[in-house]
């Protein structure tokens, strides 16, 4: 089993789903109380599910869009942003549509799944702000429309959908690279993007799972938390931010030495 040791140059990798944002009162997928627990993904996250009722799925994302938008991060968040502070190369790869990392201070971030805070047309591809579209668009109107004539979308990826270019290529070379892996409120059942802990974890990194239930990548991980990420993460930071400052008072006494 790998050992963790850390200096500002340590390669880090935070993989987040939407556990991390639950404590934020955003719904999860999976699980009792999940989206999925209550909606179809076949009918409201699919291309064909758009192409047959695209009223009723932009409807549907729009309120979602409400949500998140008056929604704020939370402690788990904030934490994480903290950690890139101390870790520069600190990479945040995430399957959250909800931009909360990047709200909460995050600067390196990696969305597998795209993002609910712009639109974009499914003929020609422009993107807009969704809160334009938002403001705009009659409640009882048709969903709206581009300029040349497509329907707008949100610009997420959808079952059946392949992940934005490069992404993924991105986020597999850095867990493949990384020295610690922090797996944060993911189910770890959606491929591929679960499949950067397993990258990870064969390539040696010391894995840290916090969600509040096992996952079938559990077994991966070196250290296991059962616990609210918001609890969690900010103590993780502080006794790693801690354990930095002491390293640095060790290395300045090892090149001082008591010499005046």
């Amino acid at each position: 089993m790998p050992t963790a040791s850390f200096a500002p140059s340590t390669r880090i990798v935070v993989f987040t789903g939407a556990g991390v944002s639950a404590e934020s009162g955003l719904a999860t997928f999976r699980g009792v109380g999940g989206l999925w627990a209550d909606f179809d993904p076949v009918t409201l996250a699919t291309p064909e599910a758009f192409a047959r009722e695209p009223k009723r799925v932009w409807d549907w994302y729009a309120s979602r869009y409400v949500g998140v938008r008056d929604s704020e991060p939370n402690a788990a968040h904030r934490a994480i942003a903290r950690l890139e502070a101390s870790f520069p190369s600190l990479l945040v790869v995430t399957q959250n549509i909800d931009r909360m990392h990047q709200r909460s201070g995050s600067r390196r971030v990696l969305e597998l799944h795209g993002n609910i805070w712009t639109a974009r047309c499914n003929a020609c591809g422009r993107e807009v702000d969704m809160a334009s579209l938002i403001d705009l668009t009659d409640p009882t109107a048709d969903s709206p429309r581009c300029g040349c004539g497509g329907r707008m979308r949100p610009s997420v990826v959808w079952f059946g959908e392949r992940l934005p270019m490069g992404v993924f290529e991105e986020a597999a070379e850095a867990a493949s690279d990384c020295r610690l892996l922090l797996v944060v409120g993911t189910s770890a059942t959606v491929y591929p993007a679960a499949g950067l802990i397993e990258l990870a974890a064969q390539n040696g990194a010391f894995v840290v799972e916090v969600n509040r239930e096992a996952t079938p990548l559990s077994h991966l991980a070196d250290r296991s938390y059962r616990d609210l990420a918001g609890d969690v993460l900010p103590r993780l930071v502080t006794r790693i931010e801690r354990r930095l400052a002491e390293d640095r008072e060790a290395q300045l006494r090892d090149l001082f030495g008591d010499e005046p």
